[in-house]
């Protein structure tokens, strides 16, 4: 039976790449990456030809045209014979690393594990489309039957995934290693590095005052009684009062979410709630403001539910700022106490605070951000300051979109300058990394056409002639 593809998780080409383009995409370079679902179904649907069979797995015409057109919508390169065959690769590789995944005993995926990444998937794919009803008509389908025509396809790609990470993982690289791939690049294709700094910070946010605390508190209770008790509508409550950033629709419809996807006091509420029944007003601290939920319908883990937030108004941010102070006073006038230290103890951003206050580029992950991709409010606090130092407290938007306050010492700045082993030897070697994986990875997935049987159907002069 053949098994619909929407679910794959495909590499890109691993031809091999100047540096120019490794420095510039280096998140392309992941071996495999994750497509998610398609929104156009008909092209799931459309079984015109086989274009490779991998042991009982097919892999239809249709499923490559689809990859393609997605590399060549994120890459904004044209179309070519040699890029279909190449996405048609990928594909037969994919299936080959979940046949070899399903054979090992050692790699499995729970029930658990499944459900959630498919509650994920449907919530992305539900966006695309344009909302749920839109996503069913696309389909042609209820939101259950999608999930189980996409069931199967990502257990494959989580166990393909599973393997291709314990396959990767004790996969290093030594110094002479990096040195040598480095210097077979030619001198004239290595790119220029802008400006970077290094930064670590500590973060307060700001707190709503009492009386703003309970006039949010008042109002959500009253919208609670008036629906309850007035025979309101809660979509046009939601609609009209809940907080512009709140999830879901601007009624506050979330569906299919996995109580295990929702934050701990919102999805305690959401279990505990009857069906049809709205909640109690609570609230949560991860989006600082009161909640009322409706539960709609359950399955397991699973609700649909809809909500309504209210923020309390006008955070006061002295107190933060004056916290701030004190925290800067400590770290100026005692030398020896760590600014990680600080960070791990008083920073309210949890993401840089289990790292010490390191700031860290939310995409890539590395250190060295780049001094003209930060905010205004960024550039304006570090502009004067010198490697060591610590900025007074100022209101910024984090990496991630909040607004808080912050502390920001500038551990390193680096002129723009042409990348060297010298200043830039950690990127360099992370490269080097991929691309010795990557090429390991293919080696094997190689091999594994000797164990596993496959059968390419479609050449590439036979690709040229249906083209015509």
């Amino acid at each position: 039976m053949h098994h619909l593809p929407s679910l794959l998780s495909c590499p890109p080409s691993l031809r091999r790449l100047s540096l120019r383009r490794l420095w510039g995409q280096a998140a392309a370079l992941l071996l495999i990456g994750a497509l998610g679902f398609s929104a156009q179904a008909q092209d799931a649907q459309v079984v015109d030809r086989i274009a490779a069979v991998v042991g009982d797995e097919l892999v239809l015409k249709s499923e490559v045209d689809q990859l393609v057109r997605r590399q060549t919508r994120r890459t904004n390169r044209s179309y070519s014979p040699n890029l279909w065959m190449s996405a048609m690769r990928q594909l037969v590789d994919q299936k080959l690393l979940a046949e070899k995944a399903r054979r090992d005993t050692t790699i499995t995926v729970s029930d658990q594990q499944l459900s959630s990444q498919l509650n994920r998937r449907i919530q992305q794919l539900k966006q695309r489309a344009g909302g749920e009803e839109r996503l069913q008509e696309i389909y042609g389908k209820s939101i259950l039957e999608i999930k189980d025509q996409f069931r199967e396809d990502l257990r494959g790609q989580l166990l393909a995934q599973q393997l291709r990470s314990t396959r990767l993982r004790d996969i290093n690289i030594t110094p002479s290693e990096v040195r040598q791939w480095f210097e077979r690049i030619p001198q004239d294709s290595l790119p220029r590095q802008p400006e970077t700094v290094r930064l670590s910070h500590v973060v307060r946010y700001p707190k709503p005052t009492p009386e703003a605390q309970d006039e949010a508190k008042s109002l959500i209770t009253s919208i609670r009684d008036s629906i309850v008790n007035g025979g309101a509508s809660f979509e046009a409550m939601a609609r009209q009062f809940s907080a512009p950033d709140a999830a879901g629709t601007e009624t506050g419809a979330l569906t299919n979410i996995n109580l295990e996807d929702l934050v701990p006091e919102f999805a305690a509420v959401a279990s505990q709630t009857p069906v049809g029944r709205i909640s109690q007003v609570f609230y949560n601290d991860s989006q600082q403001g009161y909640h009322i939920v409706r539960i709609n319908a359950k399955d397991g883990s699973t609700v649909d539910l809809n909500h309504i937030l209210i923020k309390p108004e006008a955070p006061d941010g002295e107190r933060a700022k004056a916290f701030l102070s004190a925290v800067r006073d400590t770290l100026v006038n005692n030398p020896d106490v760590p600014f990680e230290l600080m960070a791990r103890r008083h920073s309210e951003d949890e993401r840089t605070a289990e790292n010490g206050g390191r700031v860290t580029d939310p995409q890539s992950g590395t250190r060295d951000l780049v001094l003209d991709r930060l905010g205004p409010s960024w550039q304006r606090t570090i502009r004067s300051l010198s490697p060591g130092e610590i900025s007074a407290p100022t209101r910024v938007q984090l990496l991630n979109g909040d607004r808080a306050y912050h502390i920001v010492k500038l551990g390193r700045r680096m002129p723009a300058h042409q990348v060297s082993l010298d200043t830039d030897y950690e990127r360099i070697r992370q490269l080097a990394l991929r691309e010795k994986r990557n090429r390991m990875l293919q080696e094997w997935t190689q091999e594994l056409r000797e164990e596993i049987y496959v059968d390419i159907r479609i050449s590439k002069s036979e690709l040229t002639a249906l083209r015509r």
